[in-house]
């Protein structure tokens, strides 16, 4: 799908349902910055029109959890293992905790209702492509209230720098990383240290990664 926009981001999307899959092309391409690329009815197309290289990758993916056939869990893992430059925004009708964690921890960089606003899906794709996550209010309560459930004394056993406990905390706030440098008075290079670091101890790949970790494990005070 064209567009005479100078729009710098693509955007495709993966959903069973048709009707759904036009109208988030026409919203989308109201957008300013964002364009429609492709469309897919499920998790093997997204993977065929990708592998085929006849079209450019999209910088985000929405997402249905719910096709049928490769659902969005297992497309989220392909797409995380081959393509992880692509951002996948995980879309679903179910606010469920376990879902919302399955999906991010597939590699989905954000989840969101179908039911939201426009202005929503809109903060979404800005939020992804400028901080690389995104997660509501109502979600991430849910999120924290789920891994709070199961926090292990695994925690005692992480032996982080005060420094690094503090970025974990300020990695779960809406902050760029740009911002947080600022606030922990570093440079962006030392920021990337840091990531880099707790990356490594913890095992983990993404800044979503790092949150849901450090909330699971008692790492983030979640009162603050």
């Amino acid at each position: 799908m064209s567009t005479t926009k100078k729009a710098k981001y693509s955007v495709a999307i993966a959903d069973d349902h048709v009707l759904v899959r036009k109208a988030l092309g026409r919203l989308i391409n109201t957008f300013n910055d964002y364009f429609m690329l492709f469309e897919a009815s499920g998790g093997e197309e997204v993977i065929k029109i990708i592998n085929s290289r006849e079209i450019q990758l999209p910088d985000i993916l929405i997402l249905d959890v719910n096709m049928p056939g490769m659902n969005g869990y297992e497309t989220a893992t392909w797409i995380n293992n081959h393509f992880p430059q692509i951002k996948v925004l995980a879309l679903s009708m179910l606010n469920d905790e376990s879902v919302i964690i399955k999906m991010l921890k597939s590699g989905a960089k954000g989840y969101i209702m179908k039911n939201v606003e426009p202005d929503d899906l809109k903060d979404a794709f800005d939020s992804i492509i400028k901080k690389d996550f995104y997660l509501p209010d109502y979600i991430s309560g849910k999120v924290i209230s789920g891994l709070q459930k199961d926090v292990l004394s695994v925690s005692e056993k992480i032996d982080l720098t005060p420094k690094e406990k503090y970025f974990l905390q300020l990695l779960c706030t809406e902050l760029s990383y740009k911002e947080i440098a600022q606030k922990m008075y570093v440079s962006p290079r030392t920021i990337d240290d840091y990531k880099s670091s707790l990356c490594e101890k913890l095992k983990v790949k993404t800044r979503v990664g790092l949150v849901i970790f450090g909330i699971k494990y008692g790492l983030i005070d979640i009162t603050n």
